[in-house]
Parts: C-alpha cells; structure tokens; sequence
C-alpha cells in the first residue's frame, strides 16, 4: 500500500555525476511469487541514486543486508515466525520478565488486520554519490566484516596521532592540565606558553571554541599559535571522523531494528525516534565523506566494524567505557569483568559467525536509586538526538511538552528542533515547521489559518497527535528545524482568526469535534543566544484526536481559494499525513483515481482509529509513586525537622518568567548568601527584580571576587553575610560597559568561564562557609539542553569545588527538564543526580513546602522605632538589611511574633533561658521572658539605677554626642546590664547594639545617622540614639566620626546618640577613677541585695528547670564567683578525662585561649573536626555528644565577625582558668605542653571557617603585652602566657614554644621578634637575640617597631657589658662604643622607616586604634648616647669631678679639641684610651649634635602636636619625663653653670661679642627657651619673671647680630607674644606696630615658599584683621591668607606624617581686645574654666569641657574672645574682610556644618594653630 512518494531519487552531486540504482545500501526485496496486498509503497520508496562530483553514482548490485528470501506463501502481514518473538525470561524466584521491561517493545495485539504500513516513499535508501565520482555499491557491504575491522581509538587499532592514550576522545573534556601536558609533551610549545594558557584556566572546551585568534589575544605568539591551532583543528577533524564511521554503521546495522520497531505496532506508522536516527545518520555520512575529500583521502572505506566496536566510539564520546566481551565460544577462566563497565549493545545477525548478545539484568538488582517515579525504560527521541546533536556540534533544543500550556518555556534563538517526521505510535506528536514571510498582517494571518487547519485535518484523519510551529525553518538543509521566531502584534488576532477559521474550515457537523481536538494557538518567546529577550515569537498549536472525539469519522475541509481574478472559492480537501507532510487525497485531477484512493483511505482510517483507540488504552500512566514532597524537605533543611538560619543558601538560576515569579516567594525565606543568575534581565523584569522588592540584594559580576584579595577583604567590600549578593554570571542586558554584557556561550567560555571558576572557588571556600552549613540550590526554569553551556559548566565547576552533590539540590521545572539535565550531568561529571532533583512538584507546591518547613519567626513582622511627641514609626525590614552593622531593638521587640503560636513555644522558652544562664549571650527574649506572668523580674545589679541616671539625667543632655563607660571583669554580667537598660529605654531611645566589632568607625556612625532620622523629613527634633558597643577600642574617634555625621540633617545643639561602651577589664575601679569620660563600674563580688535577688532566681528556676545546678555561668554569680565552688566544679567533672584524646586536646586548646585571650572562641566546624566527627550534612554526631560531659562547661554561640558561623568557648573565663591549673595539676599538663600541643595541630591552620581569626589570637596570646597606658591590666615585658609559661617551666619551655610558632607561622614577624626580646631581656643571650631580630627584620623591613629590635638589642648588650664590668679598661670601652655605634645604626634606620611605617603581620591588625608614630626609635638612640657619654666621664683623663678634665671632655665632644692632644708619652694607660677614642672620633664627636636633633624632634613632637587619643597622651607623659631627665644630663654635660660663666667672664672681661652671643644662646638652651617650640612650652612652665629674662636674652641676640637670622627674629617676636601671655604689663615688651613691622620685613625677605611654618605662624596672630580696627597701612594685611596658605603647605611638607596620630595645637585665639592683646593663649581659657569648675563643685575634668564644648558658654571666656563671622562653604569656612581679603578656616569638629554645600552665615571662635586657624563653637546665624 506504500505510494510512489516513497521511493528514493537520485541525489546529483556537483561533478553532475548522480546515483544508479544497480547497488543497493539495504538488501533489496525479492519478487514474490504471489501477489502483496500489504504494501502501500509506491514506486518512490525505490532507492534513489547519490550522484557525486566526479560522476560516478551508487549501484545497486549488492546489499549490505542479507537479501530477503522468496516468499513461497502470500505474505499478508509479517513472515516473521513465531520464534522471532521475545521470550520471557523465567528466573530462580519463579517471576519472568514482562513485557514492559523488554529491551525492545513487543508487538502489541491489534484488534484489526495491520495491512497499512504507512511509510512513504521518503523512508527509502537512496545512493550516495561522493566526490571522485564513485558511488556507494552493495558489493562488499556487510554488518560485519571477516577480514577487516575498522580501527577505532582506544582499541588496538588507530591511535590519535599527538595526543596520550589516556584522555578523553572529546577535546572538550580535557581538563586544562591535560591542555598544559598535551602542548607541552605532544606539540613541543615552551613551557613558559603552556603555563601561561594554563594560568589563563585554558580548558578543553575553551580551546575547541578558539580561533587564532584568540590565542594571539592570549600573548602566545605567532608561530605557536598557527601550530596549536591547526593541530586542534586536526584532531577535531579526526574526532568527527571516528563518530562518522561509528554513525555510519549504525545506519546499515540499524535498519533491521527500524523496520522490526515499525512492524511491531498496529499502526505500521514509522516511530519518531527511528526517523530521527535515520536522518542524523545520513548527515553523519555525509559529513564523513566530505571530511575526507578535504583531507585528501581518495577511497572511502565502506567496511564495517562490528557493533561492539560501534558502541565503543559512541559509548566513549559519552564518557563510558565499552568493555570487550569474553572470546566467543571459548573458556577462559582467567576472564573477570569490570564492575560498571559497558558491554556492546544487544544486536541482530550480521554474518552468521559472529555471535549476536543479548544481555539481561536480574529483577533483584534494579531499582538501585530507590526512585520510583522516574521512568527509566525508555528515553525520549528528542533527548537521544540531543546527545547525537552535540556530537555533529549541532545544538538539539527540546520542543516544548506536548499538550500542555507552559507560560515559563522559552525557546533559543538559532537552536535546532528535532526534525520533522512522520507519525510513529500516533501518540508521540508530528511536528510540521513554517516560517511566516514577512507581509500584511492579513496576509499572514491568512497563511496562518490555512496551514493551521490544514495540518490539523491531516492529523485527524491519520489520528495522529501533531505540533506546528511557525517561526521554525522547515526547509530541508542544515537550517532545518532552526529557532527564527516571528513578530507577534497581537494576540487576540492570532486567537480571533483561529476562531473564525476554525468554523469556514470544517463541516458544520464536525465543527464540535474539531475544537475539542486542536488546541488554541500557544506563543511562546524567543531568547537571544546571549541569554536577553528577543521581541520575535514561536506560535504552536496542538492537535489531540481521541478516539473519544473522532471515533471512524472522515474530516472533510475546505480551502479558501483565491483565483488570479481576486475571486474567492471554496475547495474540498481531504488531509491526511504523508510522512513529515500532510497530503491532499482530493488533488488529483482524476476524478476516477481520486475516487478509488478515497475508497482505500476509508479503510486506512478504520485501521487508523482501531490503532488510536489501542495506544490510548496502552497509555493510561499509573499513578506517580513518588514522594518527591518528603525529599524536598529532606534536602532543603538538610535533614533537619525545620529550616533554620544557620543553612546559607548559594542559588544558580536561569530565566523565569513572570507569571512564575510569585512562586519564588519562598526565596525570601532562604538566608540566600548569593545567587548566580543566567538570566541577563532579571534585575529589570526576573528573579532579582522580585526579591529586591522586599530584600536587599547587591549587584555583584563574578570578576569582583578577585582571589587576590584576601577573604575577609572581599567580604568586606561586597558586604558577603550582611546582604545577598547577586551574581550576573552571564552580564547583565542593561549594562553600558562591555565588560559586563551578555555573552554568546562561545564568547563565555573565553572570556568570562575562568572568572566564575574563581568565584565558585572563593564561595565554596570552607574558609569562607562551612560544607555542613552550606547548600547550592540550582533553578532549572527552563531546559538546559547544551553540555557546554554556563549553566553547566558552573554546575561542574561547583562540582568540583564541593567534590559531589552532597551539598547540591536541583529544583527542575518538569521532568523533562530534569531527564535532560540528568543526561547531561552524567556525561560530564559521571554522577546520578535523580536523588538530588525535584521535578514533579510545581513551583506552587514548592514555594508552600518550604514555608512550611521553615522555623517559626521570633522576630516581629512588623517592627517600630520610637519617635518624637511619643509616636512610632514602622521599620521596614529591607531598610533594616541596610544597616548591617546594627542589632536594633524595636518598640514591640518579641511581641505578636509567629513562636508564640505555635506548641514549639514552651520548649522554646526554656531553651532561651536555658542557654542564658548556662553562660550564653543575653538576648532580648530573656528579658521579654522575665516580664511574663508568673516570673519574677530580671535581676537589676546595683549599679543599675546609676547607669540608668547617666543616660537619663534630671537636667538633660547639652551636648549632641555623649560617651558613657561601663567598666567590668569579664564574665561579671557588665554586658547584661547594659542590655538590660537599654531594654527599659526602647521606648525613650532608639537603640541598638553593634553586632560586628570589625566594622569600621565610620560604617557605623553611617548607619547610626540613618537609625536617627528614619521615618523623619528635615526637622529641627529626633528621638536619640542610644548605642552599646563592647570593648570599643577608640570610643573618641567614634564619637567624632558620628557628631560628623548626625550633622548633616541637625539644627540646634539637641541629643542625637548616646554611647553606652562595656569596657572588660581586671580593675573596674582604678579604670574608672583614671577614665576622664562618664563611667559607671561593676566588680565580680556581689552585695548582700543581689545576692539575695539571685537565690531567689535560683528558687524559681528549680521550679521550671530539671537541673538548674547545670547553669554554671548563673552558679557561678550565686556563689559569688567562688573560686573553691569553680574548682571543685571543674574538678569533678574533668576526673576522668584522657588528655591524650583528641576530646583532651579540644578542651585544653580552648582552656588556653580563653583564659589568656579575651573574647577568643574556635569555630564549630573546627571542633568537630578536632574531635572527629565526619563532615555528613544529615544526623551527624553532634559535639556536644562527642564531649559528653565535658560539653556542660562549653557553649555554642553565633558569631559575626568576618562572616557568620557557630563558635564555641567556654561557659566563663573563670571556669577556664581553673581548666588550666587542674590540668596541670592532675594531668600534668603544663601551659607549654598545650600551646606547643596547640601550634602542633595542623588541623587549626587549615581552611576552615573563622581560621584567620583563630590565627591571629594564637598569635596575640603569645606576643601582645598588657600595657596600663593602653589599657592593660598592668605592665608586662611579655604575654601574659609567655610569662606564665617562663614563671612556672623555665625559660627553655618559652624558647621551644615561640621557636614552635616561629615554624607554624612562618611569614610573621612578630614571633621572631617577640623571641628576640625574650632572649635579650630574660635570658641575656644576645647572640640569640640579634639573629632572630634580625630575621624578624627579613620578615619584615619596611617596619620600624620590627627594624627597631635590632637596636634594642645592641642597647641591652652594652647596658649589660657594662652592668657587669668591674672597672673600664681601653677594651671595654672599644667593645662599648662598638655596640652603641651598632645600635645608633639601627635606631637611626628604624627612624627612616618609622615615617611611612607598614603593619608588622597581617594579622597584627587587631584593633581599629590609630597608627601611632613609633617615637621609641628616637628615645632609644638618645639613650644609647646618654649611657655612652657616662662611659666616656670614667675615661681618667676626662673626669667630671675635675673642672679642667671636664671641660676638655666638652671641647672633645663638640669637635674644639683633637683627641690626639689628650696623648701622654708616660702614661701607657691613657694612651691606650686615646687610641680606641682615635678610632671611633668621628662617630664621638657627632653625638651632640645629634642628641640636639631629637631634643628639638621632641619639643616640636609634645608642643606643636596633640594625640588624638587620650590613652596615648597618658603614655607619652612618661617619655616626657625621660625627656627632661635626658635634658637635665645634657645640659650639665654640654652647657656650663652660672657660676661657671661668671667665673670665666671675671678672668677674661674683654669677650669678643660673638663668645657673648654664644654664651647667651647656651643659657637659653639651658632653660629650654632656645627654640621656637621651647618658647611655647613656657607659656605653661615660666613665670612671669622668668620670662622676662628670657626676653632680654632674645633682645640681646637679636639686636647684635651681625647676620640678621632669621630664626632669631622669629623667636625675639614670640617671645615677645609669650611675655605678653604671662605679664601683660611688663615694661619689656615691645609695641605692637613695632613688632608688626619687623615681622613684615621678615616675611618680605623670606616669601610665601618656605618651609618656615613658625614665621607664618606670627603673621597669623599678628596680622589677622579686623573690620573695626583695620591697619593703618592695609597692605599689612592683604597678603593675610596668601600667609594662611602657606603655613598650611609648609607644616604639611614638614610633620604631615605625624597625622595619623596627632593632630595640630591652637595655642592662642583671637580675642576681644587690640594690639598685643588681642592674642589670647589657650592657658587663660583653661584657668577660666579650671576656677569654674572648682566654683561649681564639678566632678567634670577641664578635658571634658573641651571636648563637650561646655568651654564656650562660660561668661568670661566670652569676654575675652572675639566671635567672628563668616560663611560655610563644602565643609569649611571662608572669613571675609574688605571684600578682597577671603581666608579659609578649618572647623575643629566636621561635625559643626552640615552637608550640602549650604552657603549659610556662621560665627565661631578663632584658634591659631601651626596648621592653620581653626574654628571652634560654629553656630548658624539664622538658629542664634
């Protein structure tokens, strides 16, 4: 019955030549001797001829199937007998196969005679004509050949030339060390250019996709590149021609298969899938033959190979292994398989002698996964043409489900559908593909309609379910089934047209039946290859006739027939389908041949419906077995009963579509650390853009995680664990830059595969998150189809990062979705992924199953802040995710919150009050708790109402920004307290807690401004803030960085926040007494009233609590931190522990870093870790399971310090401490057993989370010293723990110990030179010492503090040689100046590097406190000279008791006497002194002048210059007075007496002038008024008196010297200004005009260029003007700010690198009065102040008035200072005079303008600094 369309034709080739027909591909068909009333083939099922270039043509001579013997009966049906059916396989159990589980489907039972094989003409082999003119014969063509086998790679046959046996067939499944090896060892590159391309992360799949050049842009050069090139080319070529010859066999060997499978239905419909194969093999051929035209080869190689070879190749390219089987009819004892390995498929006869198989699989060992809801028999064709797609380097998309509506599928430009095909089972769909020419809209849609129709008829008549696409090429050709899309304006035009067309094109009576049957037109739309939309559409419509609907019905219909005469007719057709066509019956003019095929149709159709009717019944699916809800639950809270917190959630997604999105709600639920989005425009209309609506998401592309960063760098800088990052891997379809754009897979791989690599490295860190916290959800919207897509290679990237899926789900949109990414995951990682996927449930399902499960909230949903006139405003939860830094405490915190509706709540409570009194961190629920009904409140301490009142004073806050302390022994409750009044004030204040103690000053006082006026507009009050931070270690410089923010939106002086700061220290009291800021202070001793209000508490919570006598932190408290109740606890419980257990080793290592290093902690995966618990994700054992019953004096908290994760310490530091000393003392286990046990452990320093952390207080535990000047406890020369190590072992267990950590740590500097002290100031090993110094130096030289160890050594080994030396001898005094000439060195080197000093280690950087200037490099060079001066007064010949030898030494000294006069030819001894005093002159006699450089580095050092901080100013006022004692020394040794001098002037009266002068300067020096600097420091030590002679001595210098210094003009003036200070009406002073007008001459000569800061400094404070007192000579005056400038300049060239941690003094300001005293020092303010206070009976310090700026209301400062006007402008002040004079001014405080370039009038107080004036008290003119 097979029509004349299914023969073949011939195919003419380019030579013209073309294909006969003499040889056949497939065995030809006998004659039979009887009539065939079963064959519908008409004569175009014949073979046609290929024609090939050259001419020559196929012939049909020879099969390459056995020809088909006659048939000596009628052949009806099938001559297949019945030994050619399947039989059922009965194994031991009694059960046999079915037929579902049959490797080839049986032939069902069709309830009518099969008598109409419908395939068409089409299906025909034709002839192969290739290039040379040969064609392909039947001569020679077997399944199999006897005597040849084509050699295939991996057997012993053909080897890939230059390239290992051991990878990959594919290139792009090299790894890219493969790459390196193959360029290498194969092609010979150099191995600098293979690192490179390595370095570059070149993979396999990279270097496939590259052109030339590519790898010219990669710097490899020319020559290399041409080579690299052509041989990847080559092998490409080599790898396409293997998988060629392996399709091409399965084309002749397949046939049989075909023609059974097609035989097996009733139908007699050629399936799908055997089409396909069909089709994708002929073009593999094809392919073939050209392949080798190209390269020269001459003869194509028609021979088979035998199938197990076949599936070899196919089976490789698929990442399996085709293992041989056992030699055929053979024992072989030795034989063994190999598990897992793939044996050759089940294949038909070939040549009789080579043996067919068949293989089975027992019942018992399937099912292996367990899930039995995947469908594993059979695998759609369009998945199996995706595989052979990939192979040809064709992209085969998936079609969308058939008869479903599915808004979320997209298809992709240019991707390739399967091609079009003829009906097969009648339940798997035809596809039909059109592409709509561009034209009228109703010319298209005319197009449309008819073909839609038309299509669908045939469909119906064949019942046959069908697609048609349009916007698909279905032109035949390699375009063929291309993704082109169409423009779409409408919709509901499309869906109008189907309407009407729908009634126009059927018979009225079967109008009903044909809507039921085809599905209303479907649009879906196009994404570009870059992953952005396309405006073009793909429109299908979807064709079901049930049996139901059509039953035995014909349908007729009607084509609308437009004539050259535009007149419209009407022609009946009747479609039925042709193969991949659909076919008009009624076209054929003859009337009498239509008739007749009619009558044949009609039966056809009979058979067709009994088919249908069979297949329907065939298909009804059993129901799912699954529980893929269950697994959901499973996988998302990561075995546990709820989802929690503590899980980060990493996704990778593609494109949703809208409709979808409101499924995702679930997302915001998730604590998403990061997502990976694929899709280009989610930000605009995706996934981002809807969770951005209620959460806060940064914009993230993977280069920004840069590994060169370190880890806590990038968490910092992308804000990781704060707030999600969103992650465009693919670019982003708004971006400008095209560093950022959307990328063609191609173009990814190149450019941006190597980026993500390092991203997923970096997220994937366990350094970063831990593998048990840590899972990687991918969303699979749509299909991924491509094997070397993003998609996929950032699954295989996190793959690899995680080594498995253990931490992997995959939310897949359906099964099919899934049955394609399940495919491709396990050819390229080897890996099932079914267990791990959830594709059965709908997003729907999904977004309320893990609602469901996520724990309930403890938090409000909605939460208010207090506001002004005792209103609230909402906090909005994604204005809350802004600031990060904030734990903020709202009105209604705890109230209405989901736990307390739920039955968890009780158990809830008890393990909140649990997990408190056991020692956790207070929380606000405990608080909450103690107000229910029934509980007694919390316990208040008694300093309580004291810090309460503090906070809350009867007066008020006059200031913006107040700094309270709360000093306390750690573990003493000072923390709770604070919370706990901060908790009563939530309604006053808005408060909050700082939650991370790294960030930075001015994050948080950011965040503190956006706290303070949330929910505010500009308004003149806000509701203040009150903010507790723990510990802070620079409290000013937060308060400064937050007055100049809450500035911004001020008006007026109101209270914006109030800084509460828990200070830990181990003496509250003397901390408080010594501290100059507000402070309260609790100790670890309980009053009688407290320890009342705790056994109280103990009583009630015997009452609720099983074993409240496990709560030792509250114990602890209630016994009144008892050291005989700790030890005893400590004591019991450790009994029976084993040190030498890895249990004994965790304990012991967080024993020593609590008790030695405040606030220390390890991280909870590590201590799982240590004690050796495994890393699986669900019902693990637990630690504390693990520690048992250790684990009572340990705690589990949550840190956020560099990201958030579980820690663990100990319950107290007390119970700590006694850890130690019972191991000690029981288990003799000293402090150096464990911290070198400690720095043994490799598995501390390894990736984990919080490593860096716990690094770095290994570090500070054993070299941080406690100074008191900066807070300590006291003064150490050492850590406590290497004290207590060297108190209690010895120093040689401190040597072991730091040279220990010297090995761990090996890049610190620190440790070396922590050893270096030990050695030089314990041991006195100075050897030692200044080899380790001096290796720290190595570690470390751009470092001052490090450079200056060296010195200090030299400095210890000469204060001992001379501590142990009985009496100087010439030796002693050579080895003596040797040592200090040795340390002078270093400490002058030290001072080069001290001005741009580098961080010691990387880990050093533990504080946030302002690098300080490392003066000890200054102080230990003048002491190492100071001790060298002593030396040389023991010389004999220079006593000091003798005035002569004294002032002989003095002449040696100041370079007035050769040492060679001191020679005696008598005295052998001396001599020997004057012969080491030769030797070392040079360095001797530069030793004043250099003592004199650092008196004057000093002077300006202290008077120039504040600290900013007050802890520096108490530790630099002990360097004062070693200072002045140096001084008091120098002086004595340099600078004769009074008496001295008078005693020289009476024997010699006539003195030349200049000797006087000398003589003059050398008394100043002596009274320290030499100096600019020195003359400032006597406006706070001279008298009056003093003073005044001071001046006279000025005066005498300045008027006799010859050369009019500059320097002593500057100096006469000042002292001039500081006689002024002290006594106003001394008769010495000079007038003002008069000293006006020397300092003008003096700035003439000198100009605006010099680095003389003092002299502009006077140009200040004389010159400044006033508008109602100008200058007679206003000239004076005009170049005021040209001096202002310039003072500015100089003192920046000069001191800028003192900055960082000083800032410049205002001595004087501006007063009131004129001349003279207009210039008002800073000391008469501070005695103003000083007498008010005491007036007031103040516990305010004078310190506390300047900073609280109280200074400035006092009356009688107001007197006497000027206020001064000017305008702000951008953060600074411009004072204007006469119109041309504008003078800047700098503002004290930032915090005194607001923001905003406002240009408003401002008034303020004028201090004069040597940096500049400076405004102090800014008020705005217009709030005055």
């Amino acid at each position: 019955m097979k029509s004349d369309h299914s023969m073949d034709k011939h195919i003419h080739f380019k030579d013209g030549h073309h294909s006969t027909d003499e040889k056949r591909v497939h065995p030809e068909r006998p004659e039979s001797p009887v009539p065939s009333c079963v064959s519908m083939k008409s004569d175009h099922s014949m073979d046609k001829h290929i024609h090939f270039k050259d001419g020559h043509h196929s012939t049909d001579e020879k099969r390459v199937h056995p020809e088909r013997p006659e048939s000596p009966v009628p052949s009806c049906v099938s001559m297949k007998s019945d030994h050619s059916m399947d039989k059922h396989i009965h194994f031991k159990d009694g059960h046999h196969s079915t037929d579902e589980k049959r490797v080839h489907q049986e032939r069902p039972e069709s309830p009518v005679p099969s008598c109409v094989s419908m395939k068409s003409d089409h299906s025909m082999d034709k002839h192969i004509h290739f290039k040379d003119g040969h064609h392909s014969t039947d001569e020679k063509r077997s399944v199999r050949k006897e005597d040849k086998t084509l050699p295939v790679s991996g057997t012993e046959g053909e080897r890939r030339s230059n390239v290992p046996s051991e990878f990959p067939l594919m290139i792009e499944d090299w790894t890219k060390e493969q790459v390196r090896k193959w360029l290498v060892e194969n092609l010979r590159v150099p191995q600098q250019i293979a690192q490179n391309l390595y370095d570059q992360e070149l993979s396999g799949a990279c270097l496939a996709d590259f052109e030339k050049e590519d790898l010219l842009d990669l710097d490899v050069p020319r020559a290399p590149a041409n080579q690299i090139f052509r041989q990847v080319q080559r092998l490409k070529k080599e790898t396409s021609l293997k998988g060629t010859r392996t399709n091409q066999t399965r084309t002749e060997t397949h046939d049989e298969a075909v023609e059974a499978e097609t035989a097996s239905l009733d139908s007699g419909f050629q399936s799908q899938s055997s089409s396909l194969e069909l089709i994708q093999t002929l073009r593999d051929v094809i392919k073939s033959v050209t392949a080798q035209n190209r390269t020269g080869d001459k003869s194509l190689d028609r021979q088979t190979t035998s199938s197990s070879v076949k599936d070899e190749v196919t089976t490789t390219s698929l990442g399996r292994h085709i293992s041989p089987t056992r030699p055929f009819d053979k024992s072989d004892p030795n034989f063994i398989y190999n598990q897992n390995d793939i044996l050759p498929l089940k294949t038909g006869p070939s040549n009789l002698l080579d043996p067919v198989h068949e293989n089975h699989l027992l019942e018992e060992a399937q099912d292996r996964t367990g899930d039995k809801n995947l469908d594993t028999q059979t695998t759609s064709s369009s998945v199996r043409n995706e595989v052979t797609a990939t192979s040809l380097g064709r992209h085969i998309s998936l079609t969308r489900p058939f008869d479903k509506s599915d808004p979320n599928f997209i298809y992709n430009q240019n991707d390739i559908l399967p091609p079009m095909t003829g009906p097969s089972n009648l339940l798997d769909p035809v596809h039909e593909y059109h592409l709509l020419e561009e034209a009228s809209e109703k010319e298209m849609l005319y197009e449309f309609t008819k073909e839609v129709f038309c299509f669908a008829a045939s469909c119906m008549n064949s019942r046959t379910n069908g697609t048609i696409h349009f916007g698909v090429n279905g032109q035949p050709g390699q375009a063929h089934g291309q993704v082109i899309g169409h423009n779409v304006t409408s919709f509901n035009t499309y869906n109008e047209a189907f309407e009407l067309g729908l009634k126009e094109h059927f018979e009225e009576q079967h109008i009903n039946a044909a809507k039921m049957c085809i599905r209303p037109p479907q649009f879906f739309r196009v994404q570009c290859s870059d992953g952005t939309t396309s405006d073009k559409w793909v429109t299908e419509v979807d064709i079901v006739p049930t049996y139901a609907m059509t039953q035995e019905s014909i349908f007729h219909s009607s084509l609308h027939i437009v004539s050259a005469t535009q007149q419209h007719s009407k022609t009946e057709c009747l479609f039925i389908r042709d193969g991949p066509t659909a076919v008009n019956i009624f076209a054929d003019p003859n009337p009498r041949k239509a008739q007749e095929e009619m009558k044949r149709i009609i039966d056809k159709i009979k058979c067709w419906a009994a088919a249908r009717k069979s297949a329907e019944e065939r298909d009804i699916k059993r129901p799912s077995q699954g529980h893929q809800g269950q697994r959901l639950k499973q996988l998302i809270t990561l075995g546990k009963d709820t989802l929690d917190n503590s899980v980060n959630v990493i996704a990778v997604t593609n494109k949703c579509i809208s409709s979808q999105l409101e499924h995702l709600d679930f997302l915001k639920e998730l604590k998403l650390f990061a997502v990976l989005e694929f899709d280009p425009e989610s930000e605009v209309n995706g996934t981002c853009n809807f969770h951005r609506t209620d959460h806060i998401a940064n914009i993230h592309y993977p280069r920004m995680y840069n590994n060169q960063d370190s880890i806590y760098e990038v968490i910092a800088k992308l804000n990781l664990f704060k707030q999600t990052s969103w992650v465009f891997c693919n670019g982003r379809a708004n971006e400008e830059s095209e560093m950022d754009i959307p990328l063609t897979t191609g173009e990814w791989l190149k450019k941006r595969s190597a980026e993500v690599n390092n991203m997923v490295s970096f997220l994937c860190s366990p350094d970063l998150l831990s593998r048990k916290q840590l899972l990687v959800i991918f969303f699979l919207h749509s299909a991924v189809t491509d094997i070397s897509s993003p998609f996929m290679e950032t699954f295989c990237a996190i793959y690899r990062t995680l080594e498995g899926v253990n931490n992997m789900m995959c939310i897949c949109k359906d099964s099919t979705v899934f049955s394609q990414w399940k495919q491709l995951v396990e050819i390229r990682c080897k890996e099932d992924i079914t267990s791990k996927c959830i594709y059965e449930l709908s997003l729907d399902e999904i977004n309320c199953t893990v609602k469901k499960v996520k724990e309930p909230q403890t938090r409000s949903s909605s939460r208010y802040l207090p506001s002004t006139g005792s209103s609230s405003v909402l906090l909005k939860k994604k204005d809350e995710e802004l600031m990060t830094v904030l734990d903020i405490l709202s009105e209604n915190e705890c109230e209405n919150t989901e736990i307390e509706t739920k039955e968890t709540y009780q158990e809830f409570k008890m393990k909140t009050e649990e997990e408190f009194y056991r020692g956790g961190q207070v929380t606000w629920w405990n608080f909450y708790l103690s107000e229910g009904p029934g509980c007694l409140p919390f316990i208040k301490r008694d300093t309580y109402d004291e810090l309460y009142n503090l906070i809350t004073p009867v007066e008020g806050h006059v200031f913006r920004c107040v700094m309270i302390n709360l000093f306390h022994h750690p573990g003493c409750g000072g923390t709770t307290l604070a919370m706990h009044v901060l908790w009563n004030l939530r309604k006053k204040f808005r408060c909050a807690v700082v939650k991370n103690n790294k960030a930075l000053n001015s994050e948080i006082a950011r965040q503190v401004t956006t706290l303070l006026t949330y929910g505010k507009q500009e308004q003149s009050s806000y509701t203040p803030v009150l903010l507790l931070v723990d510990n802070w270690d620079d409290i000013e410089d937060l308060k400064q960085c937050i007055l100049n923010m809450v500035s911004v939106r001020m008006r007026g002086n109101n209270l914006m926040v109030i800084i509460l700061n828990c200070e830990r220290t181990q003496f509250p009291s003397e901390s408080s007494r010594a501290s100059r800021i507000a402070n309260v202070f609790i100790t670890n001793k309980l009053s009688s009233l407290e320890q009342s209000l705790f056994s109280e508490k103990l009583r009630q919570l015997k009452d609720y609590h099983t074993k409240p006598d496990t709560f030792y932190a509250f114990m602890i408290m209630t016994n009144n931190f008892s050291e005989d109740y700790i030890n005893n606890l400590v004591s019991n419980i450790l009994k029976d522990l084993d040190t030498s257990t890895k249990q004994g080793n965790l304990l012991s290592f967080l024993a020593l870093l609590n008790t030695y290093v405040d606030g220390s902690f390890m991280s909870l995966s590590l201590c799982e870790e240590l004690v050796g618990i495994m890393n699986p994700l669900w019902r693990r054992e637990t630690l504390e399971e693990k520690m048992n019953p250790y684990s009572t004096l340990l705690i589990h908290f949550t840190v956020e310090e560099h990201g958030t994760y579980q820690a663990v310490r100990f319950l107290h530091q007390m119970i700590a401490s006694n850890c130690l000393t019972v191991l000690s003392q029981k288990h003799k286990l000293s402090l150096g057993d464990i911290a070198t046990n400690l720095l043994h452990c490799d598995t501390l320093y390894k990736s984990c989370m919080g490593r860096d952390i716990l690094i770095q207080r290994i570090q500070s535990m054993l070299i941080t010293r406690q100074r008191k000047d900066y807070g300590g406890d006291k003064d150490t020369l050492f850590s406590p723990l290497i004290e207590a190590i060297g108190e209690k072992e010895g120093p040689g267990h401190v040597e072991e110990v730091l040279k220990r950590a010297i090995v761990t740590f090996e890049k610190s500097a620190t440790l070396p030179q922590a050893l270096a002290r030990y050695f030089y100031l314990e041991i006195k090993d100075f050897e030692s010492a200044l080899h380790w110094a001096k290796d720290a130096q190595q570690k470390n030289s751009k470092n001052s503090y490090i450079a200056d160890t060296v010195g200090q050594v030299y400095k210890s080994h000469l204060k001992y040689e001379i501590d142990h030396s009985e009496k100087l001898t010439p030796e002693m005094l050579d080895k003596c100046i040797t040592l200090a000439r040795m340390a002078v060195k270093a400490f002058q080197d030290s001072q080069k590097l001290a001005k741009n000093d580098e961080a010691i280690d990387a880990f050093d950087l533990r504080t946030r406190k302002r690098r300080s200037y490392n003066t000890s490099v200054y102080l230990g060079e003048m002491e190492v000279m100071m001790i060298l001066f002593d030396i040389i007064k023991e010389i004999p010949f220079f006593s000091f008791c003798d005035r002569y030898k004294r002032d002989k030494m003095r002449q040696f000294l100041k370079g007035g006497l050769s040492v060679s006069k001191f020679e005696e030819t008598s005295d052998t001894s001396s001599n020997s002194f004057v012969a080491v005093l030769g030797d070392h002159e040079h360095f001797l006699v530069s030793l004043r002048l250099k003592v004199k450089e650092i008196f004057i580095f000093f002077e300006n050092y202290f008077t120039l210059l504040k600290p900013k901080s007050f802890e520096t100013e108490l530790a630099e006022n002990r360097n004062k007075h070693k200072i002045s004692e140096y001084f008091r020394k120098y002086t004595q040794l340099f600078c004769e007496s009074a008496q001295e001098k008078a005693s020289e002037k009476a024997s010699k009266p006539k003195l030349s002038l200049h000797q006087d002068i000398v003589d003059t300067q050398q008394s100043l020096e002596v009274k320290r008024a030499d100096s600019f600097a020195g003359l400032l420091q006597c406006l706070n030590e001279k008298s009056g008196g003093e003073m005044e002679w001071i001046l006279k001595k000025w005066e005498f210098i300045f008027t006799n010297s010859p050369n009019k210094n500059m320097s002593n003009t500057i100096n006469f003036i000042m002292a001039n200004i500081v006689l002024q200070s002290l006594k106003p009406k001394s008769k010495l002073l000079k007038k003002y005009d008069e000293l006006v007008s020397i300092l003008n001459d003096a700035l003439l000569n000198e100009g605006t260029n010099s680095n003389r800061t003092e002299l502009y400094y006077l140009a200040m404070l004389l010159m400044w003007p006033r508008k109602d007192h100008m200058h007679e000579d206003p000239a004076v005056f005009r170049s005021i700010s040209t001096y202002v400038a310039s003072a500015k300049k100089s003192f920046h060239r000069r001191f800028s690198y003192l900055f960082p941690a000083r800032s410049a003094i205002a001595h004087f300001f501006l007063g009131n009065a004129s001349g003279l005293q207009r210039v008002v020092p800073k000391w008469r303010i501070d005695e103003i102040v000083t007498t008010a206070l005491k007036r007031h009976a103040s516990s305010r310090g004078l310190n506390q008035m300047w900073l609280s700026g109280e200074v400035w209301k006092e009356t009688e400062v107001k007197k006497i200072l000027l206020r001064v006007k000017g305008k702000s402008e951008n953060n600074t002040i411009h004072v204007y005079y006469g119109g041309n004079i504008k003078i800047q001014v700098r503002p004290v405080y930032l915090g005194g303008l607001r923001s905003g370039n406002s240009q408003e009038e401002v008034s303020f107080y004028l201090g004069f600094s040597m940096e500049g004036p400076v405004a102090y008290d800014v008020k705005y003119e217009n709030e005055r």
